[in-house]
């Protein structure tokens, strides 16, 4: 068995012996060197020839957001970040993912060592899963700053059962996956409920930076806020689950407190589960990239019920996880490359309208 390299990048000579060795332990992956800065880095990605590497966030006197960028474009190669929690950190991090980046593992604040420790499980398996990843081409803006509706009122807004509404979930590359998707959807699309795999904290900087991007309002979700056309609600990262529930004609989001599922919290399972429930023919569901089997068993459930489902193709995956498993369980009915996502959910969503 060939073992993935990894070669460590970090200001900090105590995080990078802390990754040096939690890499190493792992029998399916080799820690071929490690730099203390960019500089160092592109010289030793040149000699040594890494498959994967982590790369810190944010380095003191170092621009790493341009060495991303510059090995993006010169020598792409599959990069997991190591992130802080802070605002800056968050920041910085989603233009990583932008650049390219596969993943990012959260820097403790307090206690590195123990913290660390405590990551070592998701550090290991986003490093062996950006090994086996498809780095992503650099990528230009689709077009022109979006064109949004004018803000309507309570009355005009108002959903009817016979409207159908958009549940995506996604993880590893689910970030740009979702920009894209977002980025194509028109100003009166329908409402779009999401959960992408992201700690807390960065989602509410992620619906920022989507809302800035696309044509349709971007919003962290909060419990009870509408389900409304030209609206999408991303589900806080952390915490809770969140749920899509109905009161008369109206459907709103639910946020419940409940233990992981399927090892996330927020699940796209308990989304989609909840999807179907309320739902059930007025949906139409989205497994987009990512790593591990969430979403699969609720997209079914979706699809029982009478939703329309789509599933991202592997050709256009950063990681076909998610999307496999729910095809190998029969909750796939349509197969899609990325690019043309947000037609295909557009067409269905007017297909479920009128089968409704």
């Amino acid at each position: 068995m060939n073992k993935a390299r990894v070669l460590v990048v970090d200001d900090s000579a105590l995080m990078r012996e802390l990754l040096k060795q939690m890499l190493a332990a792992d029998r399916e992956l080799e820690v071929v060197g490690a730099a203390s800065d960019p500089l160092r880095a592109w010289d030793m990605i040149q000699r040594v020839r890494p498959d994967v590497l982590t790369l810190d966030v944010e380095m003191p006197g170092m621009d790493g957001i341009a060495f991303l960028e510059k090995l993006m474009r010169a020598h792409p190669m599959p990069v997991v970040m190591v992130s802080s929690l802070t605002e800056r950190g968050c920041e910085t991090t989603l233009r990583a993912l932008e650049l390219g980046a596969i993943d990012f593992v959260t820097k403790p604040k307090l206690d590195v060592g123990r913290g660390m420790e405590a990551q070592r499980a998701e550090l290991i398996a986003k490093v062996k899963n950006a090994a086996a990843a498809r780095p992503r081409a650099l990528r230009t803006p689709l077009g022109a700053t979006p064109q949004r509706l004018p803000q309507t009122t309570t009355t005009s807004t108002r959903i009817r059962n016979t409207e159908t509404v958009i549940a995506i979930g996604a993880s590893t590359g689910g970030t740009e996956a979702l920009r894209e998707v977002l980025e194509r959807m028109p100003a009166d699309a329908p409402g779009v409920v999401i959960v992408q795999h992201m700690p807390e904290n960065f989602t509410r900087h992620f619906a920022e930076r989507l809302d800035r991007l696309c044509a349709m309002r971007v919003l962290e979700a909060h419990d009870g806020d509408r389900i409304l056309p030209g609206h999408v609600l991303l589900a806080p990262g952390g915490a809770q689950h969140l749920e899509v529930v109905r009161s008369g004609a109206q459907y709103s989001v639910r946020l419940v407190s409940a233990p992981p599922v399927n090892h996330h919290r927020p699940s796209v399972d308990t989304l989609f589960r909840s999807c179907a429930t309320a739902l059930g023919c007025n949906a139409v569901g989205a497994i987009l990239t990512g790593m591990g089997g969430d979403g699969a068993q609720g997209l079914l459930a979706m699809r029982n019920a009478g939703a329309h489902t789509v599933g991202q193709d592997e050709a256009t995956c950063v990681v076909y996880g998610m999307p496999r498993e729910a095809a190998a369980c029969g909750a796939v009915e349509y197969v899609s490359p990325l690019s043309e996502v947000a037609s295909v959910l557009l067409r269905l969503s007017r297909h479920g309208a009128a089968r409704a």
